[in-house]
């Protein structure tokens, strides 16, 4: 686990993190649909689940720009962002329906990052714990499937006056619409390092990267 400081007083958004730190502390929240037509039929053509390929192209995206791998240390009040921020699964049991938290580690590498992630999941069938272990694993972010419901809004509330600047990141179930498969997939950051263009800029770099990722299949 790697890191840099950022000085507060050069950092870009100086003002707006002083602002959502001090004076409103909130997250920002947006629920929107994104294409996967051209990600499920890959999935298909190429026997790979689609649930890892999209996981991993959601982490390719969310460790492309620094603004979406920071972190506060309440210790030390500094403000740092990571090298790399992984991604926390989670498998669902049907028969106690509870979750176990899946602590798989991200690779730039296509084909070890879908082995591994694949192995974890595949570990985590074999306990009913919850396995919580957030603080030996900082430089993770929530990515949770939501499989049972294709929605239309979800928000994740945290508590005032914590300041927590990792990603928090849902999808649930894709469905027909007009011929192509959309799904919902929502995206929650700490207002003091993320506004709307930097949010909504996840959508757009996932569909940039889901149609690069397939070959330009749509």
């Amino acid at each position: 686990m790697n890191y840099r400081i950022i000085d507060k007083e050069t950092y870009y958004r100086k003002g707006v993190y002083r602002h959502f730190t001090e004076d409103c502390k909130c997250s920002v929240s947006m629920t929107a649909r994104v294409d996967v037509t051209g990600l499920v039929k890959h999935s298909k053509e190429t026997g790979t689940k689609f649930y890892i390929n999209f996981l991993y192209l959601l982490c390719k995206v969310l460790n492309s720009r620094d603004d979406y791998k920071m972190a506060y240390l309440w210790q030390t009040d500094e403000l740092i962002c990571y090298d790399v921020i992984n991604p926390t699964q989670y498998v669902f049991h049907e028969d106690t329906e509870t979750c176990t938290p899946v602590y798989s580690n991200y690779t730039p590498d296509y084909a070890e990052f879908y082995k591994n992630a694949a192995a974890d999941v595949e570990a985590a069938k074999n306990t009913r714990e919850y396995l919580l272990d957030a603080e030996n694993h900082p430089n993770w972010f929530d990515a949770s499937y939501i499989s049972w419901l294709s929605y239309d809004s979800l928000n994740v509330e945290l508590p005032d006056g914590y300041i927590y600047l990792a990603p928090i990141i849902n999808w649930g179930k894709y469905r027909e619409e007009n011929g192509r498969l959309m799904m919902p997939l929502t995206v929650r950051f700490n207002h003091a390092v993320a506004d709307g263009f930097l949010v909504a800029n996840v959508y757009r770099l996932l569909e940039k990267e889901i149609a690069e990722f397939c070959g330009g299949a749509t």
